[in-house]
């Protein structure tokens, strides 16, 4: 196929997945017109059709799955070649796409770009808060260089490096300051607040109380960690958050925290990346500092034994 360019495949693989002229254009900084002529031209070079348009969305053709699946191979190839350029040139430099997940991210970035800044001045740092399933996704697609997630991810293409551990701590009511810290099994009778589907922390939380489903009467959702902190501060529920969290979700609200009896909850947070990528050292130098900032909001709140309880603000 004479004429084929990168520009086209970048094209097609954005098309591929927001499934919307649209939307694809948006995310390649282009107008909507701009894509479908590029579109409209990779086809003709195939010499067959690659998308089946309709009015909402558009759905790929026999042709069209197989040609993405090659296509981001190509892509894939492409984006390491570059990061093969950039490890030999020493410390890190130009564009690094981190993703971070939801119950991390407002707790770690803050201090980790300040750290970056300080550490590579010609670093180009873009950002993606999202759920575990789309981090990984878009890692083993390329479209990050690596994610800070919880571990593990047990995905055969990635490579895992822990960085720190932290306990869940118990967020109640104010009156309930001094009360013994429920037990798994007791917290499947109270009115227990977690996240929304999809967020690996709310399958980390229903773990520890021993229970894969909870009754619709005893749960409710929140979209993230401070909705959960100020329902519980109105006396709605109890909820569980990582110790990294404590000090900005509390901030606010009139709550009581407390540690569960060894051993309690926990997870380990990690940073993952693709086994190919050239980049592994440096990588490994953020790691350094990702651990370190992780220390600091960790060590930020400290808590009394899991035999008390303390009331915040």
């Amino acid at each position: 196929m004479i004429g084929l360019t990168l520009k086209q495949l970048r094209y097609f693989d954005a098309l591929a997945r927001h499934k919307h002229f649209g939307r694809a254009a948006d995310s390649c900084a282009i107008t909507q017109p701009a894509l479908s002529l590029q579109i409209k031209e990779l086809e003709a070079l195939v010499g067959a059709p690659l998308v089946e348009r309709a009015t909402r969305e558009i759905r790929l053709t026999s042709l069209g799955s197989d040609f993405i699946t090659r296509t981001r191979k190509i892509l894939l190839s492409i984006d390491e070649l570059d990061e093969l350029a950039r490890a030999a040139q020493g410390p890190l430099a130009g564009r690094l796409r981190l993703g971070v997940i939801p119950t991390a991210a407002p707790y770690l970035l803050p201090s980790i770009m300040t750290s970056f800044a300080q550490r590579f001045a010609d670093l180009d740092v873009e950002l993606r808060e999202s759920v575990t399933q789309a981090l990984i996704q878009d890692l083993l697609e390329a479209r990050l260089d690596l994610a800070i997630v919880a571990l593990p991810i047990s995905e055969p293409a990635l490579r895992e490096f822990a960085l720190f551990e932290e306990d869940f701590v118990l967020v109640r009511p104010p009156q309930d300051a001094g009360k013994p810290v429920p037990s798994p099994e007791m917290l499947q009778e109270m009115r227990l607040l977690l996240l929304e589907e999809g967020h690996c922390f709310r399958d980390q939380a229903l773990s520890f109380c021993k229970s894969v489903e909870a009754h619709p009467r005893q749960m409710m959702e929140g979209s993230s960690l401070s909705t959960l902190v100020q329902m519980v501060g109105a006396g709605i529920g109890v909820t569980l958050i990582p110790e990294m969290a404590l000090s900005l979700e509390t901030r606010s609200a009139d709550v009581a925290v407390a540690r569960f009896p060894k051993p309690g909850p926990s997870r380990t947070i990690g940073m993952v990346w693709r086994k190919t990528n050239p980049l592994s050292d440096q990588l490994m130098q953020i790691g350094a500092i990702v651990r370190g900032v992780g220390q600091k909001a960790r060590d930020t709140h400290p808590l009394p034994p899991a035999s008390g309880a303390k009331r915040m603000p």
